[in-house]
């Protein structure tokens, strides 16, 4: 009777340590709480409004309808808050992680989580170890745009700005202003602009070291203007709130001149509607968050996606981007990723009028 006693107690201790590991851990365990949890991280809100505006809830709704929780932080553009906030998403317990990248911080977190047996998402931005003519891909899947077509909507934006202009290509002075060389896009967006500039014979006059910041952009952009002479012929932009700074310099030197952006941001759209920007790359991020999601709740039920396409050697998920000029900037309005009210401002009413946007 004892020892039937004995091997009972230990059965049940066996069986609550094995409950409680399964409990605390945030892997592929279907039963466990924290398998149900899908951690994001965004990285700033400073490079564009997007990640707040957009992406959150995008990302909130999908998981919420799926009947799965999602624990979304902000590093703030910070890489120490960045590895604190995936430490404290990975002690409460994670089903999957999703990260936007940056300057390299993801690296450490895809790492930490992959050694958890956490699937990890590379959302938007890769997360890449090796060197930059080669890169490989750290995390298990990526999603995200088709970052190279990006640059060559923004790229064909110059060329087919200087043509109406009947500048040459060949000939004219162009700035190029690309993002942070620490985000693996930024590299993408430049040589995918660059591919359709130099086509079309551009050249750059000045390439100032790429940021993402709209105040440094400016900043960066004015000293090249001076360096040659407050000559220009167009901007080559990657993005919408480093065009904003580069246009307020412009307006200040009494020029406006082809400049390209993307994200189809309030500001950048109004720029558009405005004719101080060419145009801009609309990336519709509900589409992006979709794919995300819906990828990351397949491994939250345990099931292993197939996916053929592949970049830097892992699946790759990719969403079609779309160029915006300004009778197209409705289109934005209607799919619900900007509104006429904060559009169409009072200096801004009357292009609004003339290209319907309300």
């Amino acid at each position: 009777m004892k020892k039937s006693s004995s091997i009972s107690i230990v059965v049940a201790l066996a069986a609550s340590a094995m409950l409680l590991a399964g409990c605390s851990t945030g892997g592929a365990s279907g039963g466990s709480t924290t398998a149900q949890r899908a951690c994001v991280i965004l990285p700033d809100s400073a490079s564009s409004p997007r990640w707040e505006n957009g992406d959150r809830p995008a990302l909130e709704k999908a998981f919420t309808d799926a009947g799965f929780t999602a624990d979304i932080q902000n590093a703030q553009g910070d890489t120490n808050k960045y590895a604190t906030i995936a430490d404290q998403e990975l002690t409460k317990g994670c089903g999957v992680m999703i990260l936007v990248d940056y300057n390299g911080a993801a690296v450490a977190v895809t790492q930490k989580a992959q050694k958890q047996g956490i699937p990890v998402i590379a959302y938007d931005r890769p997360i890449t170890t090796g060197p930059a003519a080669t890169p490989s891909m750290l995390a298990n899947y990526y999603v995200s745009f088709d970052n190279e077509k990006v640059g060559e909507l923004e790229g064909q934006s110059i060329v087919d700005g200087l043509k109406a202009e009947n500048k040459d290509p060949a000939t004219a002075v162009v700035v190029y202003m690309g993002g942070d060389p620490a985000d693996g896009n930024a590299k993408l967006f430049h040589d995918g602009a660059v591919k359709v500039m130099s086509a079309a014979g551009i050249k750059p006059a000045a390439e100032p070291t790429g940021v993402w910041d709209g105040d440094k952009s400016a900043t960066n952009f004015e000293q090249a203007l001076t360096s040659l002479g407050g000559k220009v012929d167009a901007v080559w932009v990657a993005n919408d709130t480093n065009a904003a700074g580069v246009i307020t310099v412009l307006d200040k030197n009494g020029l406006t001149v082809p400049v390209s952006g993307q994200d189809a941001s309030t500001a950048g759209l109004q720029n558009v509607l405005l004719g101080k920007q060419t145009g801009t790359v609309y990336k519709p991020f509900k589409e992006e968050a979709d794919a995300a999601s819906k990828l990351a709740i397949q491994l939250l039920k345990g099931k292993k996606p197939s996916e053929s396409n592949s970049l830097y050697g892992k699946p790759f998920i990719a969403v079609t981007p779309i160029n915006v000029t300004a009778d197209k900037v409705e289109t934005v309005v209607t799919a619900g990723d900007a509104k006429a009210s904060d559009i169409c401002t009072a200096d801004v009413a009357a292009a609004c009028a003339k290209y319907g946007v309300k």
